[in-house]
């Protein structure tokens, strides 16, 4: 345990800043394996739409980087194009 005040409040913002990450990144994780596992190409579209939007967020807020976040999009497209 820490001794200082500081640092007891350095544990506790810590603390919640790791369940949020957690959440953000849970997620993330769910709503592109949505669009992954999409049998049709019109559920893909939908699933992509919540996608695009969490990830822009994810991106905006620090969680991921902007390459990262752009290469995610690029390649739910990719796989959405190929459904038949």
């Amino acid at each position: 345990m820490p001794i200082l005040k500081s640092s007891e409040k350095d544990v506790r913002r810590t603390k919640r800043r790791r369940e949020r990450n957690l959440a953000v990144q849970t997620r993330l994780k769910t709503v592109l394996s949505k669009v992954r596992k999409a049998k049709t190409k019109d559920e893909a579209k939908t699933a992509y739409k919540a996608a695009e939007s969490l990830i822009d967020k994810a991106s905006v807020k620090g969680h991921l980087h902007k390459n990262n976040a752009a290469r995610k999009k690029s390649r739910l497209l990719a796989g959405i194009s190929k459904l038949a």
